[in-house]
């Protein structure tokens, strides 16, 4: 019977940890490929609040009832708390000294369009 929670237990905690690097690839993914800071910014924060959260709480179900699955959890409701402050933080105050965010602007008529819409 424990040999049977102690699997369940590691499954448990491996699709955490799985989850966890998923939401690190996606973010590292967005940081490379989002146009602006402000995009970025939110890529960031979804990576270290969902991509870190997901495996510390792998980390403290993989521990059980311990003094570090504890001090897991602190670190975990402490990353859950300041990753998406911090990212809010930054941004607002990139915001307030005038770094515009990126507007998706129409590419110019091509040569041959402009010259069918004179004929017309």
């Amino acid at each position: 019977m424990i040999e049977i929670i102690e699997i369940i237990t590691r499954i448990i905690a491996m699709i955490f940890a799985v989850i966890g690097i998923f939401f690190f690839i996606v973010g590292t993914t967005g940081i490379l490929r989002l146009p602006d800071f402000y995009c970025r910014t939110h890529a960031a924060t979804k990576c270290d609040t969902l991509g870190a959260c997901s495996i510390l709480l792998g980390l403290a179900i993989y521990e059980r009832f311990s003094f570090d699955a504890l001090k897991i959890l602190v670190l975990f409701a402490l990353v859950l708390i300041s990753s998406p402050t911090m990212g809010h933080a930054i941004a607002r105050a990139s915001f307030r000294r005038g770094l515009q965010p990126w507007r998706k602007v129409a590419p110019p008529p091509l040569i041959e369009e402009k010259k069918e819409a004179k004929a017309e």
